[in-house]
């Protein structure tokens, strides 16, 4: 028999737009081929490449660049707002935020994200098992409906 979740019963967040999940110590976020490509028809741009100094290859695979402050390139904070300037089309791992195997690993993880990166957690909308694990394993943008 599989191990029941210990979030069987569904968690709450609702992005509080504080921009911590964007900022801080150095990461990566994964962009696929596909991901430049909406991100590049997002902005307009006629190819589907994005400006040198948006992405960074590491080893095999893309991932966007950070400002000096540890922003991700998209993040803007203009009159005490922060926001993601590609919203609509931001890459797998920004979508499926903060519903990651490690923040769901066990309780302590969750309320750890929580402490740490984002007071969204643990507030606002309900989300049930089912929509948690479609996020959880989803791998595409189209595979996680947000």
């Amino acid at each position: 028999m599989a191990r029941e979740k210990w979030y069987r019963g569904g968690l709450r967040f609702e992005c509080t737009r504080c921009g911590r999940c964007c900022s801080g110590a150095p990461g990566y976020v994964w962009v696929t081929k596909t991901d430049i490509a909406r991100i590049a028809r997002f902005l307009g741009r006629e190819d589907d490449g994005l400006d040198k100094g948006t992405t960074r290859r590491v080893g095999l695979r893309h991932s966007l660049t950070e400002s000096p402050d540890g922003d991700c390139v998209f993040l803007v904070r203009e009159n005490h707002t922060v926001r993601c300037s590609i919203h609509p089309v931001r890459p797998l791992q920004c979508r499926t935020w903060p519903f990651w195997t490690s923040n769901l690993r066990s309780p302590d993880a969750w309320n750890e994200a929580h402490r740490t990166t984002c007071p969204g957690i643990n507030s606002g909308k309900y989300h049930d098992l089912a929509h948690i694990e479609r996020l959880r394993k989803a791998r595409t943008c189209e595979d996680a409906g947000v």
